[in-house]
């Protein structure tokens, strides 16, 4: 196959000096800036991966709790018929599941021991469908919460803060008092803990506590549930759900997916990812413009052999060609090389973090301090895409100004002295 000679002679500068000693320092350059291109390009892969594993892990977590759409009464009211406002959020294709709900703040207290937390009543057959934690401790757990018994399960850490076992008495302090003749008491109700859950995050292990709905609708003297629970096909689909459910409610119902829920920790987790992916681009940006020193060095180097080419009849846009081949060339390699070791890192990382971790006696995230005790990794094609493709335009545009150096290079001038 005939290539044309620029290629041919940007690769064969490529290679320059890896068989002579004449170019060695200047393909010692040029190793390095590919070298540069790769690690920073696998860096901001393994990096990004990293942080996409904590948000998946953390959101699985979060979601295994809190159900991905909630409809609920605008005036905080019971709903006239939870069962048809179900029926209802069923008629759209996305919705596989419903359950009612009523949630309210309260203290929790055992002696002197107080905790806030948020009290939840459910409907322990109900609640299985739309919630992964549910699901998992319904015959265990939520069996035991049978209205008028006034059972309560609660969060493992909120449990081991207030000292309490299954089986052990505990004083829930509802908001709204009750007036009677000697002033307005706080209302005060003594319920058994059945049981404890442990959802493996911090937040709801320790201020949620879940009681059956009918007791619940006593205790804070509602009539019925205040809203529905909906579990979807598609989590990612929640917040366009939400937005047809409440043209399709009206303005009565408020409806709230769990993006907006908890918008505030999502839109910390973007940012911090945002600002990664510009700082370790820098560091690909550094590498790619490594480029231009080598360039130049390289174009210095073979003055003699572009002013023969020009003489042969190698116009100005040739010469550039020439060098800018070169210049791509090492950047693509060192991209291509810089993704193949990301991502073997990245996929490999539930292995090798470990094995560091044994071999330093040490352990990274310990579980007592942190939510997540294993290094998790999710490589995702909307990161790798533009990574590669940022680096390689790097690359490109940092070609540009030797290439040009090149094009302008006199044959009479650089042969001067030969």
């Amino acid at each position: 196959m005939n290539w044309p000679y620029e290629l041919q002679i940007g690769v064969r500068y490529t290679r320059a000096g890896r068989t002579g000693r004449r170019n060695g320092f200047i393909s010692f350059i040029s190793g390095v800036s590919m070298l540069g291109i790769a690690l920073g390009v696998a860096a901001l892969i393994i990096v990004l991966s990293v942080m996409n594993g904590f948000q998946k892990e953390v959101r699985d977590r979060m979601l295994s709790v809190v159900a991905h759409v909630e409809v609920m009464d605008g005036q905080g009211q019971a709903l006239p018929d939870w069962h048809l406002t179900a029926k209802q959020a069923r008629e759209n294709p996305q919705v596989i599941g419903a359950a009612p709900f009523i949630a309210a703040q309260a203290l929790v207290a055992r002696g002197d021991d107080m905790r806030g937390a948020i009290i939840r009543g459910i409907s322990p057959d109900d609640e299985a469908t739309v919630t992964d934690l549910a699901a998992e401790i319904k015959d265990k757990t939520l069996s035991k919460l049978v209205p008028g018994e006034w059972g309560i399960v609660l969060g493992i850490e909120l449990a081991r803060s207030l000292g309490v076992h299954e089986g052990d008495k505990i004083t829930i302090v509802a908001p709204g008092g009750q007036v009677t003749p000697a002033g307005v008491v706080p209302r005060l109700k003594q319920m058994t803990v059945v049981g404890t859950f442990n959802a493996g995050h911090y937040e709801y292990d320790s201020g949620l506590a879940m009681i059956h709905v009918d007791d619940a609708a006593k205790l804070f003297r509602t009539e019925g549930p205040t809203g529905v629970q909906l579990r979807l096909k598609d989590l990612f689909q929640a917040r366009d759900v939400a937005e047809q459910l409440s043209q399709a409610f009206g303005p009565q119902f408020i409806v709230s997916d769990w993006t907006r829920t908890n918008r505030n920790w999502f839109s910390a987790v973007q940012l911090e990812k945002r600002l990664m992916f510009i700082i370790l681009t820098l560091i690909v940006a550094v590498a790619a413009f490594n480029l231009v020193s080598t360039l130049v060095m390289t174009v210095t180097d073979k003055q003699a052999d572009i002013a023969i080419l020009r003489t042969l009849g190698a116009s100005p846009r040739s010469i550039m060609g020439i060098f800018m081949v070169q210049g791509a060339a090492s950047g693509i390699i060192g991209t291509l090389s810089g993704v193949g070791f990301g991502l073997l890192i990245a996929l490999n990382i539930d292995v090798i973090v470990p094995f560091i971790e044994h071999l330093l006696r040490t352990s990274f995230l310990p579980s007592s301090i942190y939510l997540i005790s294993r290094m998790p990794s999710d490589p995702q094609a909307a990161d790798i895409v533009p990574i590669t493709l940022i680096s390689l335009v790097l690359s490109f545009v940092a070609t540009l100004y030797p290439s040009w150096r090149a094009s302008r290079v006199q044959p009479a001038e650089a042969l001067r002295y030969e």
